[in-house]
């Protein structure tokens, strides 16, 4: 019986746990280890979201799917749009149809109508992988599928991961699913074949209002960074110690 790459690491990674064997007893050449010496160590990708522009479209979340072969009516996105509605009792009241695939269509919230004169704020939040400088997902993969760029970014490799889903789960954020067709391992990467060929990341250029940018943190002179430098901006989850690398501007407290 043959068994393909996948199949073969699945049984293995099985076989161990079943013997109580450590996984580090099976030494494979990871894609980690053999691009260690690949990419630009002089720039640093960050991502900028401005929540004071971002009127949930939605243009994003439709680009992405479309770039990035997620498909389009799969309850899985690698970005989305989240609506925050604060209302008068102090509640927070939080949802994402589809991922703002399509917009905010519908006034109400999970079927609840708010009466406008009980609305204090609303705005809508972006999120998307905070590609950590010190990513809790790439610590946990235990086949070195999942990896750290040498300029910052964390991709998947499908060819590797075997699905076991310590990533999805290590993931302080939320940003990682199972693809529901090549069924591994899936999360935004910030459209790497694109921009390491200098073009924008599809949601960047789908977003009509600059909601959304990237720069270059390395580069002092770059817009980005000057705005990350020089203005207040802030991150989520600080507390665990990620170091994520998407900064926001206007980030209300009660957005986790």
């Amino acid at each position: 019986m043959s068994f393909s790459r996948r199949k073969f690491l699945v049984t293995s990674l099985k076989g161990a746990i079943g013997a109580a064997l450590p996984i580090s007893a099976f030494r494979l050449l990871s894609p980690a280890e053999a691009r260690a010496v690949v990419g630009d160590a002089s720039r640093r990708w960050v991502f900028l979201v401005d929540t004071t522009k971002c009127v949930g479209c939605g243009l994003c979340v439709k680009a992405c799917k479309k770039e990035n072969e997620v498909p389009y009516d799969a309850p899985v996105t690698r970005t989305w749009v989240e609506r925050y509605v604060v209302t008068r009792d102090g509640q927070t009241h939080i949802d994402s149809p589809n991922g703002a695939r399509d917009g905010f269509t519908d006034p109400r919230i999970d079927d609840q109508e708010i009466p406008a004169e009980e609305i204090t704020k609303a705005f809508f939040v972006p999120k998307l992988c905070n590609q950590c400088e010190n990513p809790a997902c790439v610590q946990v993969c235990p086949v070195g599928a999942t990896f750290q760029t040498r300029d910052g970014v964390v991709l998947v490799d499908r060819n590797w991961c075997i699905g076991c889903g310590y990533c999805i789960m290590a993931c302080p954020y939320g940003v990682r699913f199972f693809h529901p067709v090549y069924k591994v391992a899936e999360k935004c990467t910030f459209c790497y074949h694109r921009i390491s060929k200098g073009l924008e990341s599809a949601c960047v250029q789908a977003c009509p209002f600059e909601a959304r940018r990237m720069g270059d943190l390395r580069n002092m002179e770059d817009p980005v960074t000057q705005i990350i430098m020089n203005e207040r901006i802030a991150v989520l989850k600080d507390e665990y110690g990620t170091k994520p690398q998407v900064f926001y501007i206007g980030l209300d407290a009660r957005v986790r």
